[in-house]
This record gives C-alpha cells, sequence and structure tokens, in this order.
C-alpha cells in the first residue's frame, strides 16, 4: 500500500493563493536590483521576506556602473537601501553589516576597507559608516555631502534634495575630523556661514547651499587612495 503523502497527480498540489504574487513581485525587485549573484540575492530577499525585515531591493533600475570611468561596486541606489535596512537602530553590529552588505552582492573587501578606515569596532555608528559610503561615491568632501543629501532626502526625485542641517553637521564633522589635515575653525567657520541660509529654510539644506564653495571641497580622508582601495575588480 502506498504511503498517505504519494502524489498521483497535479491537484493534489496544494499552491498557495499568495505565490502569483510573491513571485511578481521578486521579479520585479530583481530587475530593479540587477544582482550580480543572483542566487545569493535571493537568499537575502526571502530571509528578509520571512523576518519582516526590509528588503535588500533598489528603489529604482540604476545606470550600470561597470560601464563608468570608476567602478567602486557601491552606488547611491544600494547605500539608500543598505540606510533603510540598518539605520532605524541608530547602531549595527559589524556582524550583521556584513550579511547586509553581502545579500547586495557588494564586494567584501570594499567594506573591510571602509570599516579599516573608519576604525569600526563590533559596533558600528551607521551614520558614521554611511558618511564614508558617501565618500567612495563621491571623492570629494562637497560631492560626498551631495550625494548624502540626494539618498537622505524626502524630496520628490529631481527636487531640491533637502535634508535637516544637524544631519548634515553630523557627516560634515566627521568626515572632516577624519581628515587630520581639516583645522576645528575651519570646520566651525564654514557650518558657521551656511546658518543664515539654512534658518530661512526652515533649518533644511541642499546642495545648491554648498556645492559651489570650491574653497571647502576638500578631498576626503586618504582621497589619493580611497577611490582605488575601494575599487572592485571587474
Amino acid at each position: 500500500m502506498p504511503p498517505p503523502d504519494t502524489m498521483y497527480c497535479a491537484q493534489q498540489i496544494n499552491i498557495p493563493p499568495q505565490l502569483p504574487d510573491i513571485l511578481k513581485n521578486f521579479t520585479k525587485a530583481a530587475i530593479r536590483t540587477q544582482p550580480k549573484d543572483l542566487l545569493l540575492w535571493s537568499a537575502a530577499y526571502f530571509t528578509a521576506l520571512f523576518k519582516g525585515e526590509h528588503l535588500p531591493v533598489k528603489d529604482r533600475l540604476e545606470m550600470n556602473v561597470a560601464t563608468q570611468k570608476t567602478d567602486t561596486g557601491l552606488t547611491p541606489g544600494l547605500l539608500k537601501t543598505l540606510h533603510k535596512q540598518l539605520s532605524p537602530r541608530q547602531t549595527c553590529s559589524k556582524e550583521e553589516l556584513q550579511k547586509k552588505w553581502r545579500g547586495l552582492c557588494l564586494p567584501m573587501d570594499q567594506l573591510e576597507t571602509l570599516l579599516s578606515l573608519g576604525s569600526f569596532g563590533l559596533d558600528i555608528n551607521w551614520m558614521d559608516f554611511f558618511a564614508l559610503g558617501c565618500s567612495a561615491l563621491g571623492g570629494t568632501l562637497m560631492s560626498s555631502l551631495k550625494f548624502a543629501c540626494e539618498i537622505l532626502t524626502e524630496d520628490e526625485e529631481g527636487g531640491a534634495a533637502r535634508i535637516p542641517f544637524c544631519t548634515f553637521v553630523q557627516l560634515y564633522t566627521y568626515l572632516a575630523q577624519l581628515d587630520g589635515d581639516m583645522p576645528q575653525d575651519r570646520i566651525s567657520s564654514f557650518l558657521s556661514s551656511l546658518q543664515a541660509q539654512v534658518e530661512l529654510q526652515g533649518g533644511m539644506i541642499k546642495p545648491l547651499d554648498f556645492i559651489h564653495r570650491v574653497d571647502m571641497d576638500s578631498a576626503p580622508p586618504d582621497s589619493l587612495n580611497f577611490s582605488r582601495a575601494t575599487s572592485r575588480a571587474e
């Protein structure tokens, strides 16, 4: 006598009614995110879905950075995804960051470079790491902060890209202090020069308020080797 769970026809297979929507959403997410390793990313996607966590999915499709002159591995869309995954608790463990980073198929050597540059321990202040991530994208201090505004803003895409000035101060101060050649009085002077415009904007700042200050456009920490160190091999 055959065991009771033997299947004789397709009608005996119970397909959950939610499955078509799950597969459709998964397909859309894969197209938007374009993971380098689909199997690795899929495992991260369904694990996050099962746990009710933020999915490792970009908001929109980005241009293939592999065709650009410099390919850092990290992109604005991927950094924004990491921010959504890790920012709610303000701090995250190194292990958790490594897991989320790997789930987005980013090069682990780039992560180790950023962790070493920031001298992070087992517990990581997320906004400090986020600032270094923006530096990996930007190449200069001002362009790094521009990326930060564009990633963090709640304005519509293509808008002013405003963020709270207190957040800008935190990011700028961290990156500037990490650069040993940036004196504290220069940091304070720059922030003070923005204060009047910020007050007119209800405590918000946008890239146009600071991006043209060429005299303050200092290179980020270890800038001579930073882009090279954080690039992934093609």
